[in-house]
């Protein structure tokens, strides 16, 4: 039987009835958009932060999400402050691959996997022998539906030498040992980022492939068996006239509240004498009519700049729609223009406009750092980038953060591949999963965030468990985290 339970009630503008089976919101009446500022806390938090990837995680399972950048584990302090709890794990990525309730790291940067000591410390745990391979990106998701994660790490290269690093698979057994059991030495992998777009109930994966290589959608047949199905269903996201783009990181996310799994691709584009390379772009999931075939919609208002590099997705204002972080990696690109990472805001309809002056976010250094978790638990989004931590100043809003954990048994304890859709009165659908992987090697926290804006109750969640069976929980309250445990 599956369990849930409420955490943190903050009940602004609602009504709660009766017991948690019986909750009802109501909401207030219809928002006007509103101003949303960052604040650097970096400082005062006690954060000394790198440049590089980052990934949110609750390693010590005390229900504050806790920080992974620059080789550092950075312990939550109940949103307080952040103190060092372990250092030398390299660029991760996070989930549970025992089982045993504490989320694991892979450094993608030394090919190391870090098995949690109950959120302690960190120990390196064995791997198979593997072929050389120099990594930017990997993610775990359980490919074979085993209830363990596995790996997937993208092979990058060495431009000098003329290599191409595979990329590889390496399945868990049993959360005991790791096996290699796939690789593809085709092209070369800067991000990997995994989503069940097709909602047949396994995960599928997609890597954005670097130097004008054509990115590869990986659909799974439940077993693990991968096949390359990017052409066919036109997720390839290039322009005409090329085999692929300069892509760096991709994101998934239902950027149009259909309750579909769409993607953004971010692509580094040199425009020269040799023609206009593949812009950034938005594909949209056109569902089982069209066999889960993506519709090409190009920038949707996200501007040209020349290095854009690692996107993340967040609803950063409650508005209910998903907004997107895109980082930059030159300061001064060709011709001397400037380069920044910018904030783009969902107008809806795939259309979105640059807040990032608004925002407090200007003239932000080159990063590959994108990464966004509710660190405080103030019902808002936060932003890690550029080797700061941003906090989200936004207005009260609504919302609701739901927290899932897996049986340990067909269902991995980090819930890694579940999929959420919370439903109202609206024929809108927000949806988001849980991911350990996006962008280029940062990692969004695991619990899922939904700002519900004017989408009026009551809310119905849905929950679509990696192993392919589904949860469903009615008048559910907003302005709450939402503790679901998938035992059976």
């Amino acid at each position: 039987m599956t369990r849930y339970c409420w955490q943190n009630a903050r009940a602004i503008g609602c009504i709660v009835l009766g017991s948690c089976l019986g909750c009802v919101a109501l909401l207030a009446p219809a928002q006007e958009a509103v101003q949303v500022t960052f604040r650097d806390r970096t400082a005062e938090l006690g954060l000394e932060l790198g440049n590089g990837s980052a990934c949110w995680v609750d390693v010590d399972q005390d229900g504050w999400t806790d920080l992974c950048a620059a080789g550092t584990v950075w312990r939550n302090e109940a949103g307080k402050r952040f103190s060092k709890l372990a250092t030398g794990v390299g660029e991760v990525v996070a989930a549970d691959f025992d089982n045993d309730g504490y989320p694991d790291l892979f450094s993608y940067s030394s090919m190391q996997v870090f098995q949690n000591q109950h959120g302690k410390s960190f120990a390196a745990f064995s791997l198979p022998p593997l072929p050389k391979c120099v990594s930017l990106g990997a993610c775990w998701a359980d490919l074979n539906g085993d209830g363990f994660v596995d790996l997937f790490i993208g092979g990058y290269e060495d431009w000098d030498a003329g290599v191409t690093y595979p990329d590889l698979v390496l399945l868990n057994e049993g959360g005991k040992a790791f096996k290699l059991a796939w690789s593809d030495q085709r092209y070369r992998a800067r991000g990997v980022t995994a989503c069940d777009f097709d909602q047949d109930g396994d995960v599928d994966v997609y890597v954005s492939n670097y130097r004008l290589q054509p990115n590869v959608l990986w659909r799974n047949d439940g077993s693990g068996k991968l096949e390359d199905v990017a052409k066919e269903l036109n997720a390839l996201a290039t322009s005409p006239g090329f085999a692929g783009g300069h892509s760096i990181g991709a994101s998934w996310g239902d950027f149009d509240n259909d309750g579909r799994f769409d993607l953004f691709a971010g692509n580094f584009a040199h425009v020269d004498g040799r023609g206009d390379q593949p812009k950034s772009r938005f594909l949209r999931n056109l569902g089982p009519d069209a066999k889960f075939a993506f519709e090409d919609r190009g920038p949707c208002g996200v501007h040209y700049q020349e290095s854009y590099a690692s996107p993340s997705a967040a609803d950063f204002d409650n508005d209910g729609k998903l907004d997107l972080f895109f980082t930059t990696v030159y300061e001064t690109a060709s011709f001397g223009v400037k380069n920044n990472p910018t904030l783009f805001h969902n107008d809806g309809g795939f259309a979105f406009s640059d807040r990032t002056a608004a925002a407090g976010l200007a003239g932000l250094p080159p990063t590959y750092q994108a990464a966004w978790a509710d660190f405080d638990q103030d019902g808002d989004i936060d932003l890690v980038t550029a080797g700061r931590l941003f906090e989200n100043q936004s207005p009260a809003r609504h919302w609701l953060a739901v927290q899932l954990t897996g049986n340990g048994k067909n269902i991995n304890r980090s819930a890694v591949g579940a999929q959420v859709r919370l439903r109202g009165k609206s024929d809108e659908v927000l949806t988001r999963q849980v991911e350990a992987g996006t962008g280029q090697g940062c990692q969004n926290d695991l619990t899922l965030h939904f700002g519900v804006g004017d989408l009026q109750g009551p809310y119905s969640v849905e929950i679509s468990w990696p192993d392919g069976s589904r949860k469903l929980l009615d008048q559910v309250s907003i302005d709450q985290i939402l503790k679901v445990d998938g035992s059976r």
